[in-house]
C-alpha cells in the first residue's frame, strides 16, 4: 500500500506542480523543474509555443528562469507591440517630413511665381476686358511715381489697371488725370484702393466720374488709412456728390489734401461741406476753387472753417462769397488759430467786405498768406487790410496779393511804413493809379 501510494504520488505531483506554476509560484516551480528534468521541460516547451510553432528552447528557458513563464508571454507581446508601434511612429514621422518638404517646395514655387508689380495680372486683365495694354504703364510699373495723364484709358482700361494695382507694392504716387474713366472706372479704382495699402497720392481729376464715382470713392475713404492726398477736380461733382463726401470727411482722419476745384458745388453743397469741415480732424489743405459757392453756402462754409482747428490752407477763389461771405469770414479769422493760407480771389467782395476782413485780421495771429486779387475792393479796401496788419503786433502776415487792383499813393506810403515793423511782408498789386507812363 505504501508503494502504491508512492507511485500515485509520483504520478500526481507533476500535474500539481504545473498548476502551482500557473498560479504564479515561481520559486517552487524552479525547484520542481530541477527535481524532474525529464517531465518538466516538456511542459515548458509546449507552453513556449505560439500559434503552433515552437520558440527557441534556450531563450524560452532562460527567460522563464529570470521572470517566469507568464511574464515571458506578456513581455513578448509587449515587445511585438512596441516594435509595431515604433515602426508606425517612424513611418508617420517620415510621412510628415515628406509632407513638409512638399509644402516647402510648393511655397518656394509660389514665391517665385508671385508678381509684386501686377504686370502679369494687368496683361491678363487687358486680354479679358479686350483692351490694349498701355506701354508707359508697363515701363514704369516698378517706379514709385507713375504719370498716366491723357492716356485715354476709358472705363474698361481703368478696370484692367485697377486689377493689377491691387497687388502692386511699388507705386506710391499715381496720376490718372483726364482718362475719361467716368463712374464705372472710378468705382474700380475705389475698390482697388480698399485693398492697396501703398498708394498715398492719387490724381483722378478731369475724369467725369459724377455722383456714381463720388459715392464709390467716399465709401473707400471710410476704409482706407493710407491716402493723404486725393485730387477730384473737374469731375462734375454737385450737391449729391457732396452728400456722399460728407461722411468721409467726418470719419477719415488720414486724408490731408483734398482738391474739389472746377466742379459744380453750389450753395447746398457749401452748407453740406461746411458742416463736415467743422468736424473734420485730418485735412490740412482744401481746394474749392472754381465752384458756385455763394450766399448761404458761403456763410455755412465760413462757420465750418471757424470751428475747424486743423486746416492750414483753404482755396475759395472763383466762387461768389460777396459781402455776406466776407462778413462770415471775419468771425472765422477771429476764432480760427490754425489757418495760414487763404485764397478768396475773384469772389465779388466789395469795399465793405474788405473792411470786415480787415477787422478779422486785426485779431488773427496765424494767417501768413492772404490772396484777394480781382475783387472790387479798390485801393481803399487794400488800404484797410494793410492798416489792420500794421496795427496788429502779433500778425503773422507775410504776403498780401492784390493783383489787378490799382492802388494810390496813400497805400504806397502806408506800405513803406509797415515794412519797418514787418520787414518780411510782401505786397503784390495791379500798379499805382495816376502813375506817369514811362517810355522804354
Amino acid at each position: 500500500m505504501v508503494a502504491g501510494k508512492k507511485v500515485a504520488k509520483e504520478s500526481v505531483l507533476p500535474s500539481v506542480c504545473e498548476d502551482e506554476g500557473d498560479e504564479g509560484g515561481q520559486e517552487e516551480d524552479l525547484g520542481g523543474i530541477a527535481s524532474r528534468p525529464v517531465s518538466r521541460p516538456r511542459s515548458l516547451y509546449s507552453r513556449g509555443s505560439v500559434d503552433g510553432q515552437r520558440v527557441s528552447r534556450s531563450s524560452s528557458l532562460q527567460h522563464s528562469i529570470s521572470s517566469g513563464h507568464q511574464d515571458e508571454e506578456q513581455t513578448t507581446e509587449d515587445e511585438d507591440k512596441n516594435e509595431d508601434k515604433g515602426e508606425g511612429e517612424q513611418q508617420q514621422a517620415d510621412k510628415e517630413d515628406l509632407d513638409s518638404d512638399l509644402e516647402l517646395d510648393t511655397f518656394h514655387n509660389i514665391k517665385q511665381a508671385y508678381d509684386h508689380t501686377g504686370q502679369s495680372r494687368y496683361k491678363e486683365a487687358c486680354k479679358m476686358l479686350n483692351v490694349i495694354p498701355v506701354s508707359c504703364f508697363l515701363r514704369n510699373i516698378n517706379q514709385s511715381e507713375v504719370n498716366m495723364m491723357h492716356c485715354g484709358l476709358g472705363a474698361q482700361g481703368t478696370k484692367a489697371l485697377a486689377i493689377s494695382l491691387v497687388t502692386n507694392t511699388s507705386i506710391l504716387k499715381l496720376n490718372l488725370r483726364d482718362n475719361w474713366m467716368e463712374g464705372a472706372g472710378a468705382a474700380a479704382i475705389a475698390d482697388m484702393l480698399k485693398e492697396n495699402c501703398y498708394i498715398t497720392e492719387i490724381d483722378l481729376s478731369d475724369n467725369r466720374m459724377g455722383e456714381y464715382g463720388a459715392r464709390a470713392l467716399s465709401s473707400m475713404l471710410l476704409e482706407n488709412s493710407t491716402l493723404f492726398s486725393v485730387n477730384l477736380s473737374g469731375n462734375h461733382l454737385d450737391e449729391r456728390a457732396a452728400k456722399h463726401l460728407s461722411p468721409a470727411l467726418i470719419s477719415n482722419q488720414k486724408l490731408q489734401h483734398l482738391d474739389l476745384s472746377h466742379n459744380r458745388l453750389t450753395d447746398t453743397a457749401g452748407e453740406i461741406l461746411g458742416a463736415a469741415i467743422a468736424e473734420n480732424t485730418g485735412l490740412k489743405a482744401l481746394n474749392l476753387a472754381w465752384n458756385c459757392i455763394r450766399g448761404k453756402g458761403a456763410i455755412a462754409f465760413a462757420k465750418g472753417l471757424e470751428g475747424n482747428i486743423f486746416l492750414r490752407s483753404v482755396d475759395l477763389s472763383y466762387n461768389g462769397l460777396g459781402k455776406d461771405g466776407a462778413l462770415a469770414l471775419e468771425e472765422a479769422l477771429k476764432q480760427n488759430n490754425t489757418l495760414e493760407d487763404l485764397n478768396i480771389s475773384n469772389n465779388r467782395i466789395p469795399f465793405e467786405g474788405a473792411v470786415h476782413l480787415a477787422l478779422g485780421l486785426k485779431v488773427n495771429t496765424t494767417l501768413r498768406i492772404l490772396k484777394m486779387s480781382r475783387n472790387p475792393i479798390q485801393s481803399a479796401g487794400c488800404f484797410a487790410i494793410l492798416k489792420s496788419v500794421q496795427s496788429n503786433p502779433e500778425s503773422a502776415a507775410e504776403f498780401l496779393d492784390f493783383s489787378d487792383i490799382c492802388v494810390d499813393q496813400e497805400f504806397e506810403d502806408l506800405f513803406n511804413s509797415t515794412k519797418e515793423t514787418f520787414p518780411k511782408l510782401q505786397v503784390k498789386h495791379g500798379g499805382k493809379m495816376n502813375a506817369p507812363f514811362k517810355r522804354s
